[in-house]
């Protein structure tokens, strides 16, 4: 079977540094695969090569056996591999419903003309509605975006890489910065947006019990290199990955059965 995503000795070197070191991995169709390791790891530095916004120094990307090495990001976002960022990327001065019903449009092929009836993106607002529900957003439809929560930008920001059609979603630290009030409620969507079985999602995240609950795999980086790639059930008694990242979480994990 033909991997969606494959990297063979995925290498990118910044000067003397070597920050992504010889990664080569296979994620199938459908599969929900994180990625962890320590600050400087190389996480973000490989996702940054997957979507196309660092060239590797050496080594390939395939996707659906197809060389996409040095696409640029929006040719990969056209091919359907979207990707979130620490920081949010939306229009902050739009409505909730306009920064989506964009998003729908532009997978749709049509450009915003000023001078147009409202009511000809009638179809594309009602598609975009449908996103807004499936990450919780309804309701918030007419808000200001720059007037949200940061958990809710980020719910938004998950909806328009949906509208676009992504069959590859590269979620990093969807959690980052988010109260602690917030973070159920993306997990509900990131579950939901699962269990839907027809997306693949390659997520970031140092949450270890959500990483344990959703993912099919786990890949460890360290020191930019693959230490250890299995189920979570696999990496949990992996004794190197112990040793080198994860200390004490396990102990205290036991401490609470």
């Amino acid at each position: 079977m033909t991997a969606l995503i494959e990297t063979k000795d995925l290498t990118v070197k910044f000067g003397g540094h070597t920050a992504v070191d010889s990664v080569s991995i296979k994620v199938q169709e459908n599969h929900f695969k994180s990625i962890i390791g320590p600050n400087g790891a190389g996480k973000t530095t490989f996702f940054n090569l997957l979507s196309g916004q660092l060239t590797p120094s050496s080594g390939q990307i395939f996707y659906r056996g197809q060389e996409m090495t040095k696409l640029s990001p929006m040719l990969r976002t056209r091919k359907g591999i979207g990707r979130s960022f620490q920081i949010t990327n939306v229009f902050p001065n739009l409505t909730v419903l306009e920064n989506v019903r964009l998003a729908v449009q532009s997978q749709a092929g049509v450009r915003y003309k000023m001078l147009s009836h409202f009511k000809k993106y009638k179809h594309f607002e009602e598609k975009a509605r449908e996103w807004l529900e499936l990450v919780l957003l309804e309701g918030k439809e007419h808000a200001i975006v720059r007037n949200l929560a940061h958990g809710e930008k980020r719910k938004l920001e998950i909806a328009m890489l949906l509208a676009l059609n992504t069959e590859v979603l590269l979620l990093d630290e969807p959690t980052a910065g988010m109260s602690l009030e917030e973070v159920p409620t993306i997990l509900e969507v990131i579950q939901k947006i699962k269990e839907q079985g027809n997306r693949t999602i390659i997520l970031i995240e140092h949450k270890m019990d959500m990483i344990i609950d959703l993912s099919d795999s786990v890949m460890v980086l360290f020191n930019g290199r693959l230490l250890a790639d299995g189920t979570p059930e696999e990496i949990m008694g992996n004794e190197t990955v112990q040793s080198a990242y994860l200390g004490g979480f396990y102990d205290e994990r036991a401490a609470k059965a």
